[in-house]
């Protein structure tokens, strides 16, 4: 083994770590709440802060090719061959895909701690330390000054997968064509390829200070509308995402040539079009309320993630070059060492859903959420997802994650969503953003049915 594997992984039986409420001292953490320091081993390495991307990079460029390490070399790979060497450096979940999927391979790199959030947000994340809370059911923000890493320092898991649901990502966030796949049935070759505009509107994200009553408790709007394959042509979906309240979300169905209002779309309803294998809150590897969970925050550990994941927005990639029969190509994938808080939500007693558990890894430095595993109601382990998080340019080197792959792991199929793959041009997200499609009144029942309707 080289020096790389070597420092990599001595001493890499590392137990999650019980630091939950922990007092370290302020100036060992950054803003964002992750520890400065690198590991004792040195394969976290300490916390470095943004970087600039070269000059010549404009929207519409791939952003790979504009990254300062992009020429980096290969440190290790996992595969089956292996993977029982790396197992304390993994998730269960990766695990049983390396062994699981045929020819699944995780190439590793050197680590980079470089995401980092605008100077006005890190400011609102300090303050959040004595102004943000949930409310009385554990469930909701209650009071928040925003856009900000809310519980920089949380005391519990709700809190910490709020910092996910509501990371910064600017003021909004544009998708020409999005791709979601499904991949075939066990023996088929009936692929499902939906190519589909879309946008998040996140009024609170604009740069500023902004409270929860000064977007009336509004978190996102989102809005989709379907242009192929041909059996989903035409149906669109908007909805409004709430700080206190459920999500109002309409749906148009173009043989019926109507708007109807889906109350219940949300938590484990399946999401129209994908033959039951993708549920609404498994979307963005979570979505929307948490109220039928218990969330834990066990602790902290150092894990191999997917993290510079710039292959995962090569948008003039073809699109099954990268979404193989097999699985996301590990040539678009990239793993890196950090440390991640562990976060296990568990079905509440008189809640239901097909889950009896979830668990989250979230970066420390972005609380991105990385990796997630799915139980089925009898404990099994049954879905892992994996998301591609990268620094984003236009948001001054704050990292977000849009592609993700979520594989079932009973029925062999796998959904890769959120991805502008194969579509020739490239997610953009705004900082601020001047368009009458992020505007609230956009997302509203009336005006789904005048863009539908034409």
């Amino acid at each position: 083994m080289n020096t790389c594997k070597l420092r990599a992984f001595s001493a890499i039986a590392i137990a999650v770590s019980l630091v939950v409420g922990s007092a370290a001292a302020a100036e060992d953490l950054t803003p964002e709440g992750g520890d400065r320091a690198a590991s004792k081993d040195g394969a976290v390495p300490a916390y470095v802060g943004r970087q600039s991307p070269d000059s010549a990079w404009s929207y519409g460029k791939f952003r790979g090719d504009f990254w300062k390490h992009r020429n980096e070399k290969l440190l290790y790979s996992i595969d089956a061959s292996n993977v029982d060497k790396y197992t304390a450096m993994l998730s269960p979940g990766q695990v049983q895909l390396i062994k699981q999927k045929k020819g699944y391979r995780m190439d590793v790199y050197p680590s980079h701690r470089e995401c980092q959030l605008p100077d006005f947000v890190q400011q609102n994340s300090t303050a959040d330390l004595n102004t943000a809370k949930l409310d009385a059911s554990g469930n909701n923000i209650q009071s928040a000054i925003l856009p900000a890493v809310p519980f920089p320092q949380p005391k519990n898991g709700a809190e910490a997968i709020w910092n996910y649901l509501i990371r910064y990502r600017g003021e909004g966030t544009d998708w020409p064509v999005m791709t979601t796949v499904v991949s075939p049935r066990p023996g088929g070759n009936e692929w499902i390829d939906a190519a589909a505009p879309q946008i998040v509107y996140l009024p609170w994200g604009k740069p500023g200070k902004t409270t929860l009553q000064d977007v009336d408790q509004l978190i996102q709007g989102a809005f989709y509308t379907i242009q192929s394959p041909p059996a989903l042509a035409g149906q669109a979906f908007v909805q409004r995402q709430f700080f206190d309240k459920d999500p109002e979300t309409y749906y148009y169905f173009p043989g019926q040539r109507r708007v109807r209002r889906m109350p219940a779309y949300m938590h484990d309803a399946p999401i129209i079009g994908m033959e039951n294998q993708y549920l609404m809150d498994e979307a963005d590897m979570f979505f929307g309320p948490i109220d039928r969970f218990d969330w834990k925050l066990v602790g902290k550990r150092e894990m191999i993630v997917p993290y510079n994941s710039f292959g995962m927005y090569k948008f003039d990639e073809k699109l099954h070059d990268v979404a193989t029969p097999d699985g996301i190509a590990a040539n678009n994938r990239r793993y890196e060492v950090h440390r991640v808080w562990v976060i296990e939500a568990t079905l509440k007693s008189n809640a239901r859903h097909v889950d009896s558990k979830k668990v989250f890894y979230l970066d420390e430095d972005s609380w991105l959420a990385l990796v997630g595993e799915d139980y089925d109601a009898q404990g099994k382990l049954w879905k892992v997802r994996e998301s591609y998080p990268i620094p984003v340019y236009e948001l001054g080197g704050a990292c977000d994650t849009q592609p993700f792959v979520q594989y079932d792991l009973i029925d062999g199929r796998y959904v890769f969503d959120q991805s502008t793959i194969g579509q020739g041009k490239d997610i953009r997200w705004y900082e601020q953003v001047n368009d009458p499609r992020f505007k609230v009144d956009f997302f509203t029942s009336e005006s789904l049915r005048s863009v539908s309707e034409r």
